[in-house]
């Protein structure tokens, strides 16, 4: 299952991604995916002040990894941009951080894809017009359940 929406400013961004924090259980594996500027950190934000962090959240761009404490756990949020090889996610301890059973939001994962396991819901950000269109897909059955909760089918 698909959910789609228009989301036409930042305020809404952050909105959609909060309202989707209520939903996730730890464990959850995100992808994040769209083109420069498409909005993946603002939602990555969104989603993190749904869960009530209310500190900076930047993109980890440059660091690859931001680590980000809760009352109930981490969340890990990826950037995998600037990887010239997935094999590099070897050396950053991906393994590890995938088996903590903590959520983990990632960015770009197209550039680490034959490393990473499948998603629990991928995430795709749109430029349009003046705001983003989102588009979520459940990618397992956990995902797709959210997907159907979300969207108010359960």
């Amino acid at each position: 299952m698909i959910v789609e929406d228009v989301l036409k400013n930042e305020a809404e961004t952050i909105k959609f991604a909060s309202k989707l924090s209520g939903m996730l259980n730890t464990g959850t594996l995100i992808f994040l995916e769209g083109e420069l500027g498409s909005g993946k950190t603002t939602f990555s934000r969104g989603l993190l002040r749904g869960f009530g962090y209310e500190g900076a959240v930047k993109s980890p761009t440059f660091t690859i990894v931001e680590p980000y404490a809760l009352s109930w756990g981490q969340v890990y949020h990826f950037d995998l941009y600037r990887l010239n090889d997935p094999d590099e996610l070897e050396y950053i301890g991906m393994d590890d951080y995938l088996e903590t059973g903590d959520l983990c939001l990632i960015e770009w994962p197209e550039r680490g894809i034959q490393f990473l396991p499948q998603c629990d819901l991928r995430i795709l950000l749109s430029v349009f017009e003046e705001g983003r269109i989102v588009s979520m897909e459940g990618r397992s059955e956990y995902g797709k359940a959210l997907c159907r909760r979300y969207s108010g089918q359960i």
